[in-house]
């Protein structure tokens, strides 16, 4: 049973507040990030930023870097008006964003290593507010 504290009743709150959130639009009309997606190539990791799975090229870490700077704009916002760290918010948008993953999406598992999403419920951190 986890204690609870003033950290997870901040990052409950924070995971209402992070439901709603969204890739950005252009990352979500990007075929190419489209299709690293759906073939496992880039996986959401648990500090609410994405990574590289497999062999890295060029064109992975240009689509990696240019979301996770967008959404490392959108945390630092959201963070502040939260009255929380950047990686408390950032990790309780990974929780998100991994819950969020749908069937053969790689996501990583508390334990770092990469998973491919079945129709079970993904491996979260312990830290993530409940589902």
């Amino acid at each position: 049973m986890m204690k609870t504290t003033k950290t997870t009743l901040g990052l409950a709150a924070m995971a209402l507040a992070i439901t709603g959130f969204a890739m950005p639009a252009q990352a979500q009309r990007d075929p190419a990030y489209a299709s690293a997606r759906s073939s496992g190539a880039i996986g959401e990791k648990m500090d609410g930023y994405l990574g590289i799975v497999g062999a890295e090229t060029a064109d992975l870490r240009r689509i990696v870097n240019d979301i996770n700077i967008k959404r490392r704009a959108v945390y630092s916002e959201k963070a502040q008006a939260a009255n929380a760290t950047l990686e408390e918010y950032a990790l309780t948008a990974g929780c998100q964003l991994i819950l969020k993953t749908v069937p053969g999406e790689k996501y990583q598992a508390p334990d770092g290593s990469w998973q491919t999403r079945t129709s079970a419920a993904p491996l979260r951190d312990p830290r993530c507010p409940p589902a």
